[in-house]
């Protein structure tokens, strides 16, 4: 076994890039919030791997860490898809039938908001205003904002994402 390594003792990206980014962060406990967000800017997901090296950075529980990260929505557990939805769901699009939008989106695709489509083409996210209330109801499509969204409009945005 010599010049060999068990995957035991390497450790994977996800700690590896967990480390480095607490690092960045002084590996200070009350950073755990931007550093969530650039783990998953640099990987695309906050993935379970990360957690306990990021716990043992920061001199957290494992607990803690993983409260934080369920918590709150941004943080995508599983990779997105090769496209990402998100659907406002503040009051201005659900005055201007945002529900309605949202529940059809849902059926249509198939999937509930924070899943993404078997096929891997479209990860679905709740957001709470795009700024864009004027133009209600309003979806971001792979950062790209789309407004007065309707039945017709969506089926062709999804055709485009998953061509």
């Amino acid at each position: 076994m010599s010049g060999h390594h068990s995957l035991i003792d390497t450790p994977p990206r996800e700690a590896t890039a967990a480390r480095e980014i607490a690092l960045r962060y002084g590996n200070k406990p009350d950073a755990l919030l931007e550093i969530l967000h650039d783990l998953q800017e640099e990987l695309g997901f906050v993935p379970e791997a990360a957690l306990p090296a990021l716990a043992k950075s920061l001199n957290l529980s494992r607990a803690e860490v993983h409260g934080v990260v369920t918590f709150y929505h941004d943080y995508r557990r599983e990779p997105a898809g090769r496209h990402v939805i998100k659907v406002c769901r503040a009051e201005a699009c659900q005055a201007m039938k945002g529900n309605e939008l949202a529940a059809m989106i849902e059926r249509f695709l198939k999937i509930k908001m924070g899943q993404t489509t078997a096929d891997g083409a479209i990860t679905l996210e709740p957001v709470y205003c795009l700024g864009n209330c004027a133009l209600a109801p309003a979806i971001m499509v792979d950062g790209r904002l789309v407004g007065r969204v309707d039945a017709a409009r969506f089926e062709t945005i999804a055709a485009e994402c998953r061509s």
